[in-house]
């Protein structure tokens, strides 16, 4: 599926796709991703099958909207909230303590979660039209 031009209409597709663990290509403002609900282990899964990247290498969590992480990290203080304010939406990704709620395969197993808030007008609406975090 390609989307020349994004209306809400086409994001409620994508976000259809999404939904029952398919993949789309997203745009951020430094490259294009390949992107799934970050808690659907299907769509975790797919990822890692094709882009043939091994199990090992954790993946980074893109939200739609700040509050979207309380879901996924265990308490975020001061200096995070001064780090999201000042520089989400953009190319910063915090990598902090993970709640049970993120799945074990995004992170390779580890404790802690890569997440970033994208500056990209067209993948924060299709986070947004979701409601899940890609």
């Amino acid at each position: 599926m390609a989307f020349q031009t994004a209306t809400g209409q086409d994001l409620r597709l994508a976000a259809d796709w999404l939904r029952r663990s398919e993949l789309v290509a997203i745009p951020t403002e430094t490259v294009y991703g390949l992107a799934g609900n970050a808690l659907d282990d299907r769509a975790i899964v797919k990822i890692f099958e094709t882009k043939e990247r091994p199990l090992y290498n954790p993946l980074i969590i893109h939200v739609g909207h700040p509050d979207q992480i309380n879901d996924l990290i265990v308490s975020p203080d001061a200096e995070v909230r001064a780090l999201i304010d000042a520089f989400w939406p953009g190319p910063l990704t915090l990598l902090l303590d993970r709640t049970s709620r993120v799945p074990d395969l995004v992170c390779a197993g580890l404790p802690r979660v890569a997440v970033r808030m994208p500056d990209h007008g067209l993948t924060l609406a299709l986070i947004q039209t979701c409601g899940f975090p890609l």
